[in-house]
């Protein structure tokens, strides 16, 4: 269970310790582990309130018919499966189906794995709103001098079919190494950030955005475009302006790419985990490259979606997207934004929460010691 690393301390005749006593062992700076020995039922719920009252997060172990008010008590109560009781299982939260504690810590990774992977599929998502927007705000400020850079139909056909699969393989991202190093977040803190924020709509949504708006004026301004200059059904520089909306949609499916390989780890850089060891983002990716050449080289679906074949250079440029993307928050990274990727994540100093376990009176094992810890 890990009593007793690095200090133990033992408090015989728990019952007998008063309530003032109890606040201050617990609301000790001391690294020890506190074990109170000789404890009855009573003297784990009283536990279980004094670090309550405290503010942590208390999880509590147990299997007879007296241990109920405490399990129920704690945040997380912990019933064994095999040998705990009806009573117990019903007032807890979580139950060991085969009564080994070290469940418990894989419980809480999977808890962990899923939080961070959570977190991955929203930045993913977050991160596209920016370059969407930009098109119509540049449109609008300009006063149409700027034609209109994405379709609304292309718009759909990203949200609706490019980024669809990758954003779900996401949820599938395995456990970042050094995950269960980390201290247990506050229980104040919700899943979304302002540093989660600041990445996606920030640096990875900012960077998407001027690329897909570099490669519309590039289609454009080497067709001889200047602000101004019609581009509607009819003008010399209609087919330019339809190649241009197709490459700024070509432009953000790319970056959808570069941000799902950057999403992928919060805390931990991408060599760590593997470039290839998702393969449900790879497939993800796959169809997403597919359903857009289908969109811009297909004749009979062209005209719905208003797109245009692009020339071998244009693709060149949008190709080199994903990388430009992926770099740009590998080395924003560092600075502070969304997550210690630069290397392998060091555990935050502050105060170490109290990790205290409950004996028995008569000194038996007949149901397992209660271990009332934070947790994740």
């Amino acid at each position: 269970m890990g009593i007793g690393e690095p200090e133990l301390r033992v408090v015989p005749e728990a019952e007998t310790v008063s309530d003032p006593e109890l606040d201050r062992l617990l609301a000790s700076d001391s690294p020890a582990e506190i074990v109170f020995a000789r404890s009855s039922p009573e003297t784990k719920l009283k536990v279980a309130d004094a670090l309550r009252h405290h503010g942590q997060i208390v999880a509590m172990t147990g299997d007879g018919v007296n241990d109920a008010p405490a399990l129920h008590r704690a945040h997380i109560g912990v019933a064994m499966g095999r040998s705990g009781t009806d009573v117990a299982r019903e007032a807890a939260t979580m139950v060991l189906t085969d009564d080994n504690f070290a469940t418990i810590v894989t419980a809480i990774e999977a808890g962990r794995r899923v939080y961070d992977n959570v977190r991955k599929f929203i930045v993913y998502i977050f991160a596209h709103l920016t370059p969407e927007v930009v098109p119509f705000a540049v449109f609008a400020l300009s006063g149409g001098a700027v034609p209109l850079p994405l379709t609304v139909l292309q718009i759909l056909a990203i949200d609706l079919g490019t980024e669809t699969l990758p954003a779900l393989a996401l949820g599938r991202e395995r456990a970042e190494p050094g995950s269960m190093s980390r201290p247990p977040r506050k229980s104040s803190q919700g899943v979304i950030s302002r540093d989660m924020l600041i990445r996606s709509w920030g640096y990875l949504g900012t960077v998407s955005a001027a690329l897909a708006m570099s490669a519309f004026f590039y289609v454009l301004w080497r067709a001889g475009w200047q602000p101004g200059d019609p581009t509607g059904t009819g003008s010399p520089l209609h087919d330019a302006y339809v190649t241009a909306t197709t490459a700024t949609f070509a432009a953000i499916v790319t970056c959808q790419i570069g941000t799902a390989f950057a999403a992928r780890t919060d805390h931990a850089p991408l060599r760590e985990i593997g470039l290839l060891t998702n393969p449900l983002l790879l497939a993800g990716i796959a169809f997403e490259l597919a359903f857009t050449a289908t969109l811009i080289y297909a004749p009979p679906v062209q005209g719905v979606f208003g797109t245009a074949a692009l020339p071998l250079d244009v693709v060149l440029l949008v190709l080199t997207f994903p990388v430009l993307v992926w770099g740009t928050d590998s080395c924003a990274a560092p600075c502070g934004a969304g997550g210690t990727r630069a290397g392998p994540a060091e555990p935050r100093r502050r105060r170490r929460p109290p990790r205290v376990g409950c004996g028995h009176p008569d000194g038996s094992r007949a149901s397992p010691p209660g271990v009332i810890r934070p947790v994740s």
